[in-house]
């Protein structure tokens, strides 16, 4: 399962068509033998033929389990969200000054101006892609481990249910046209998986340890 989900089709096994088999021929007292007697054909098998629809992203994110983990990985890029918003701030602060003072600062104080703009821009621009790669890659982890889990939890559900295909729907580029609300299975998985893997709520960070302050010695 990579960082983002394509569209793929949960085939779920059909069972396999039993073939009538014919019985040996049974002897007769006549000298002639009887005439070979089939055994009587198998009952059908009924085979599944309900399609399903489910958007495995907003599964996963939307389980204890996936919650949980999201607030992790979030917690962890918070700090850079909030340093590239200041970096923003101060390029904007650059240009609303280069405005203001065009018509009055010289020419070497503009191009000055001008260059640490582009320079900042450039930096932050690169550095906003390179933190935006690892939060996908970290997510991405996330969502192949619980993924696989969650997979074995849709096959299951489709066997009792009559499910012939499952398809997931997460990527917008999906084939998927449109589909009955009731084709969509997200909220039982949901509920499935949690009772399977109820996982542990996230885990509070302990209050800073008050200084210690020496006692006062009386002389």
């Amino acid at each position: 399962m990579t960082k983002s989900f394509s569209t793929i089709a949960l085939f779920v096994g059909f069972a396999a068509m039993s073939q009538a088999q014919t019985a040996p021929a049974a002897q007769a007292p006549a000298p002639a033998p009887a005439p070979a007697i089939a055994s009587a054909p198998a009952g059908n098998v009924v085979l599944p033929t309900k399609v399903a629809i489910i958007a495995i992203q907003q599964a996963i994110l939307a389980t204890k389990e996936g919650l949980a983990a999201g607030a992790a990985v979030n917690a962890k890029y918070e700090p850079k969200k909030t340093e590239f918003e200041k970096r923003k701030a101060g390029i904007d602060a650059l240009q609303e000054q280069l405005k203001k003072g065009s018509a009055t600062m010289s020419e070497e104080a503009k191009d000055k101006i001008a260059r640490d703009i582009d320079a900042k821009t450039k930096s932050l621009q690169r550095d906003t892609q390179d933190t935006s790669t690892d939060y996908e890659e970290e997510m991405g982890k996330v969502y192949q481990e619980m993924g696989n889990k969650m997979l074995e939890i849709i096959q299951q559900y489709s066997y009792q249910n009559g499910y012939a295909v499952v398809l997931d729907v997460s990527n917008q580029q999906t084939p998927v046209i449109w589909a009955a609300p009731s084709a969509n299975i997200i909220t039982d998985i949901v509920r499935l998986y949690d009772q399977a893997h109820p996982g542990l709520p996230p885990v509070k960070p302990a209050a800073p340890a008050k200084p210690v302050v020496p006692s006062t010695i009386k002389k």
